[in-house]
């Protein structure tokens, strides 16, 4: 539930959630908590931004990431492209280009395929550099 709000609803950082969902249960279970739960929670604010438009958009993006995205939606064969290609890098602004998705003419099938097929590789290297990375600061730092 929390990573599902944590999309939804940014109250806190997403690395922060994905890492407590891995440390909490382990690197598996919390794998799979953290990939289902964004998953949810990326179809949920695709729909919102489907039922609200534009004006919902505005309000959860800032508008510097707004106008940073938004001539990606100028051509939609190049913006599948992009977006697909950004859903797969785990340091990509996924919520905002999520919405982003909501105001082109994408389907919700082609959606939901990208973000399934995407997100596990970006919630393992998320996961993977903010657990796994932060340990080897800490060891350099000792």
């Amino acid at each position: 539930m929390i990573q599902i709000l944590q999309v939804v609803i940014p109250i806190l950082p997403g690395g922060i959630s994905l890492a407590a969902g891995v440390l909490l249960f382990g690197p598996l279970i919390g794998f799979l908590y953290n990939y289902i739960g964004i998953c949810i929670g990326s179809l949920i604010l695709f729909w919102l931004g489907r039922q609200y438009g534009k004006p919902l958009v505005l309000r959860l993006i800032n508008g510097k990431t707004y106008y940073k995205y938004i001539h990606w939606l100028d051509n939609q064969k190049r913006f599948d492209r992009l977006f697909t290609v950004a859903i797969f890098l785990p340091i990509a602004p996924d919520d905002a280009l999520c919405l982003m998705a909501s105001l082109t003419k994408i389907s919700l099938k082609k959606f939901t395929w990208i973000i399934l097929l995407a997100k596990p590789v970006s919630v393992f290297l998320y996961s993977f550099i903010l657990i796994y990375g932060s340990e080897q600061i800490f060891q350099f730092l000792r």
